[in-house]
């Protein structure tokens, strides 16, 4: 689901600020080398770019089943090779190279074609689904927030699986428990 650390009207950080220096340091890039994934911190783009853009070039590409497909490259795009994914231009250039038409995707991010449908998601993450943090997983009854391990991961699926099974007794047929 998209979300927004910092929505419009907040303030986006610089990436030389203290504030992301020391997330960057001690948290992210840590993390990222620990499992071999090459991220960079875009200090050209100062301040931090605002991802509404982005996230509406999402509700477009999902339209057209791409939506999977154009994160990943958005993602790529600012971690690993430091493209300013706040600038539409950009995110046309993006989309085009995920299957995308460039002028059609650009077009709707001009017009905000999918402001709405955005504005719509970010209220179920803020509002019904309590999202605050990325990430975030609902695991059957659980809500799990921040990073873990893949381990860790495993025995909340695990637990919250046999959670669910039904007890010694009851019956279970082809519609379910």
């Amino acid at each position: 689901m998209p979300f927004e650390l910092r929505p419009i009207p907040h303030k986006t950080h610089s990436p030389k600020s203290e504030f992301i220096q020391t997330g960057w340091n001690q948290s992210v890039k840590p993390m990222s080398q620990r499992f071999g994934v090459n991220m960079n911190l875009p200090l050209h783009i100062d301040p931090m770019p605002h991802t509404h853009l982005a996230h509406e070039g999402y509700q477009f590409a999902k339209t057209k089943g791409l939506g999977n497909k154009y994160a990943e490259a958005v993602l790529k795009a600012f971690w690993v090779t430091g493209k300013d994914i706040g600038n539409i231009e950009e995110l046309a250039s993006i989309a085009s190279s995920v299957g995308l038409n460039q002028e059609s995707f650009e077009q709707s991010l001009r017009s905000r074609t999918f402001k709405e449908k955005h504005q719509e998601s970010l209220r179920h993450a803020y509002e019904e689904a309590q999202i605050t943090s990325v990430p975030t997983f609902f695991i059957g009854k659980r809500r799990v927030q921040g990073l873990h391990t893949k381990d860790m991961l495993e025995k909340i699926m695990e637990k919250e699986s046999s959670d669910s099974n039904p007890v010694l007794g009851d019956s279970c047929g082809i519609d379910g428990c």
